[in-house]
C-alpha cells in the first residue's frame, strides 16, 4: 500500500489473534518515528501508516502519543539495562568486571544511536515523559546495583579506592559513552574527526575502560 507516496505496511485483519506482536510492531514503528523526529515532530497518523494496524489500535494500546512515547522509552532503557544483566560480571575480579561494563557500555550506546537519540529528546523535555514510569525507575535500579557489587568487592580487596557513590561511577561511564554518539555530528563538522570510524570507536574504547579504571583507582 502506498501512502503518501511512502510504502506502509500491509494491514492486517487478525490482531485479536497476535495482541503481542500487534504491539510489537506498533513499538517498531512508533521508535522510528521519534528517533527521526522527536516527541514534538512524531505523529501518530505517520506512525500507523507505518506499521499492520490502525491509528485506533495504536490508541486501544497505549491511550494516546504520550503512553506510546513512554512505553518507547521503557523499552529502551529495558534494552540496555538487559545487556547490562547478561554480562555475568560477578565471575570476574573487580578491576576486570568494570573494565568490561564499561566497554560494554560503550559498544551499547555505539551500536545503538536510537538510544541515544531518545534520551537526548527526552532530556530536552525536562524527563516529564518517564519521571512517573514506575516501570524506567525500576528497570534503572539495576544500573547501580550492578556498579554497587562490583565496587564493594574491588574495596574489599584493595583495588579501588573508598569514598565513591555507585551513581558517581554510572555517570561516568554513561557520560563518556553517551558523549561519543551524541556529538559525533558537531566534532566531524568542527575537527574533521570521525569518533564512529572504527579506528576511532577501538582507540576511544579503549580509552573510556582506562578512564574509569584510574577514578576509581587508589
Amino acid at each position: 500500500m502506498v501512502v503518501d507516496g511512502k510504502t506502509s505496511a500491509p494491514r492486517s485483519h487478525s490482531w485479536t489473534q497476535d495482541p503481542e506482536g500487534v504491539k510489537r510492531n506498533i513499538l517498531a514503528a512508533a521508535r522510528e518515528a521519534f528517533v527521526e523526529h522527536g516527541f514534538a515532530g512524531a505523529r501518530v497518523d505517520d506512525i500507523a501508516a507505518r506499521t499492520a494496524t490502525s491509528k485506533r489500535m495504536i490508541y486501544y494500546y497505549f491511550g494516546d502519543k504520550r503512553g506510546l512515547y513512554v512505553a518507547v522509552l521503557e523499552g529502551a532503557y529495558s534494552g540496555i539495562r538487559g545487556h547490562e544483566q547478561h554480562l555475568d560480571l560477578t565471575m570476574l575480579p573487580p578491576r576486570e568486571a568494570l573494565a568490561r561494563l564499561a566497554g560494554e557500555t560503550f559498544d551499547y550506546h555505539a551500536n545503538h544511536p536510537e538510544f541515544v537519540r531518545l534520551v537526548m529528546d527526552e532530556n530536552i523535555h525536562y524527563a516529564r515523559h518517564i519521571e512517573k514510569s514506575e516501570r524506567v525507575q525500576a528497570v534503572n535500579l539495576t544500573a547501580l546495583s550492578t556498579i554497587r557489587a562490583i565496587y564493594d568487592r574491588g574495596v574489599g580487596d584493595g583495588a579501588f579506592r573508598a569514598g565513591l557513590e555507585p551513581i558517581e561511577i554510572h555517570l561516568t561511564i554513561s557520560a563518556l559513552s553517551f558523549y561519543n554518539v551524541s556529538n559525533r555530528a558537531t566534532i566531524r563538522a568542527l575537527f574533521g574527526h570521525d569518533m564512529g570510524s572504527p579506528a576511532a570507536l577501538a582507540k576511544r574504547r579503549e580509552q573510556v575502560i582506562e578512564t574509569v579504571l584510574r577514578f576509581v583507582s587508589p
